[in-house]
């Protein structure tokens, strides 16, 4: 079972994505233009230096997967487009957040050991103290990470940064999820030249 707790209406997607100027940009056109409402979208450097993977997670039917799965292999940059529905995996958020630590008497450090309580029952870390408030780094499922914000909300949250989701496919698993592959550099139509750019076989790249 995956990490999350409705997959049949929150889904994970995978894209292998060339490095050029503009790939985000298209990306998240595509689902501008569609209508199709994005949740989380995070793009990052791969083992592969031509290659980044952007992690998209939207809401929606399995109608609404297809289309994205579909559209999403019909742009030039994407390589490959991996979803992960029913195929165990690991996801993870990152969060930051700034948290006042001024007590109910105005002490600027009256609640500074109950929010370090807290943070130590999520495993969190603290990464920056002051006078009146402290920063605190938490990574795990967006399920933990919200339960953690509902507790510490109470407090003062003076700032909060969030990475967005990541996700890659457990163990044996890597390879069962449902991709779709399609070669870099293709034209979108006839007629239509393909873009310069390196061509990168789909067959070559890891599960997932």
């Amino acid at each position: 079972m995956s990490e999350t707790s409705n997959p049949s209406m929150r889904h994970v997607i995978a894209a292998m994505v060339t490095n050029e100027p503009g790939v985000l940009a298209q990306v998240a056109g595509m689902f501008a233009a569609r209508g199709f409402n994005i949740d989380s979208l995070v793009v990052g450097r791969t083992e592969n230096p031509e290659l980044s993977r952007m992690t998209i997670v939207v809401n929606g039917d399995d109608a609404l997967l297809e289309q994205v799965r579909k559209q999403l292999a019909r742009l030039v940059p994407v390589v490959k487009v991996v979803d992960y529905q029913d195929v165990p995996y690991v996801e993870r958020d990152l969060m930051l957040v700034q948290v006042s630590t001024v007590g109910e008497d105005g002490s600027p450090a009256g609640k500074r050991s109950q929010i370090i309580e807290i943070a130590d029952l999520f495993r969190a870390k603290i990464v920056d103290v002051s006078h009146d408030r402290v920063m605190i780094e938490l990574s795990g499922t967006e399920d933990k990470i919200e339960a953690f914000i509902d507790l510490i909300q109470p407090y003062g949250v003076v700032e909060l940064a969030r990475t967005g989701v990541i996700a890659m496919p457990r163990g044996q698993a890597a390879g069962s999820g449902k991709s779709l592959a399609v070669g870099s550099g293709r034209s979108r139509g006839k007629g239509k030249a393909a873009p310069k750019g390196p061509t990168i076989d789909p067959g070559s790249l890891p599960p997932g």
